[in-house]
């Protein structure tokens, strides 16, 4: 920067001023969405008592006026009703809280170190990601833009699980301890589906151009999906009561009731010389 130039550049000062006033920004405060979430899920699933009855209608409400007001931060009131999207999320929320239920059950019912439905609710990375991707989906299904995708990015840096909010998920899903998942946007997934740490569910072939298409997998009704293992591809079915190991790479289609693995092989030999310990094979 030359010593003789003002501070700060009035020039880049101005090219900012021009090129906001050109596009326009309208977007929901991230802090002020993941507040709502928490408060919405603590609602839902609360790690003490409300009290009376009473108590949990005003929660409702103050959690109703709380997103009344995220949307009317950035939504433009003549292309959205924002009081109908309010009253049709809310009527869905019975719905959200069944099928989180289930979901919370699933996990307690297949994780041998779980202790309770509760530790589920409160400690599981996997449940709070499922949690916060049926909110998510729920409000991308009644057309709301930009709030879904903040809500299911919050969730992904607390829990390293990435569910794009416009993916179908089945009633009820596992994800177990969950690290590096990966759901993509057109992804469908069937009931009662199985999903360990570092899977990817994404698309073959990354273009702008297949924004309106099916890219990433669908995943049928009893499927388990080990760690580490990439399914790729629009077309590609993996049929009910599969299981896929870990590791796996796939971009085509499976029958059901296959079982698909890797074949590589581990090789395991005495250790008769310490000299050359680290010569072994894998």
């Amino acid at each position: 920067m030359n010593a003789q130039e003002p501070f700060p550049d009035k020039r880049f000062l101005q090219l900012l001023y021009e090129q906001h006033q050109a596009e326009p920004v309208a977007m929901p405060s991230a802090e002020q969405a993941a507040n709502w979430l928490n408060q919405l899920i603590k609602f839902l699933f609360p790690h003490e008592s409300l009290g009376r009855q009473r108590a949990y209608e005003v929660m409702m409400k103050r959690n109703r006026v709380e997103l009344e007001a995220i949307l009317c931060s950035f939504l433009d009131p003549a292309g959205y009703r924002v009081t109908e999207l309010v009253d049709a999320f809310f009527d869905s929320l019975s719905k959200i809280y069944q099928h989180l239920r289930l979901d919370a059950d699933e996990i307690y019912n297949n994780d041998p170190a779980a202790v309770s439905v509760s530790e589920v609710v409160v400690s599981y990375p996997g449940f709070y990601a499922i949690a916060t991707y049926r909110i998510a989906h729920e409000l991308a299904g009644l057309g709301i833009p930009v709030l879904p995708r903040i809500l299911s990015e919050y969730a992904h840096s607390k829990t390293g699980i990435d569910i794009h909010p416009r993916a179908r998920i089945g009633v009820p899903f596992f994800i177990d301890h969950g690290t590096g998942v990966v759901i993509g946007e057109t992804t469908d997934i069937g009931r009662h589906v199985k999903v360990y740490q570092g899977v990817t569910l994404g698309a073959l072939h990354v273009s702008k151009e297949l924004s309106n298409t099916k890219r990433h997998p669908t995943i049928e009704d009893n499927v388990i999906i080990y760690a580490h293992s990439t399914i790729l591809g629009g077309n590609t079915v993996i049929g009910n009561n599969s299981v896929i190991g870990g590791n796996v790479f796939l971009v085509h289609s499976v029958d059901p009731y296959c079982f698909v693995y890797n074949t590589h092989e581990v090789k395991v030999r005495a250790q008769t010389d310490s000299s050359n310990a680290i010569n072994f094979s894998i």
